[in-house]
């Protein structure tokens, strides 16, 4: 029925394991970081990316994080056939924690980005709030 919010089946109802069902695997983790950081909206884009996503493991994915509503689609303006991705208010809430996850990974392996990196220890919550300016009012038309 549209509309009906379907209630996922949880195996508890620990908040870190309705997390870890959500988000589920780095794919997902990546595309939000993608949408996050490099601004990305188009499918080509997230394929394109330099970690390599398979198609399949792609649709799924962007599936699965909109049946959660972490993401919304709707049709490209520049071209009806295209759709386009944005965070919905429950996917930009996930830019501290993903920021906290690359302050973590950086403090304690080494990584590339350290200019990112650096970005996020100067100043947080600027940061941040560049994030939520970024996705602030990009409302995409539906289907």
């Amino acid at each position: 029925m549209p509309g009906k919010k379907v209630t996922p089946r949880r195996r508890s109802g620990c908040p870190l394991n309705a997390s870890v069902e959500m988000l589920g695997d780095r794919w997902s983790l990546l595309i939000i970081r993608d949408m996050m950081l490099r601004g990305f909206r188009s499918y080509k884009e997230f394929l394109d990316s330099h970690e390599g996503i398979a198609t399949n493991i792609l649709a799924g994915r962007l599936r699965t994080l909109q049946a959660h509503g972490i993401i919304s689609a709707g049709r490209d303006p520049s071209d009806a056939r295209k759709r386009i991705y944005r965070l919905t208010p429950k996917g930009i809430n996930l830019a501290p924690v993903l920021t906290e996850m690359v302050l973590w990974a950086a403090a304690h392996e080494e990584t590339g980005n350290q200019p990112l990196v650096r970005q996020m220890r100067a100043d947080k919550e600027k940061f941040l709030a560049a994030i939520r300016e970024r996705w602030a009012g990009t409302a995409i038309p539906r289907k």
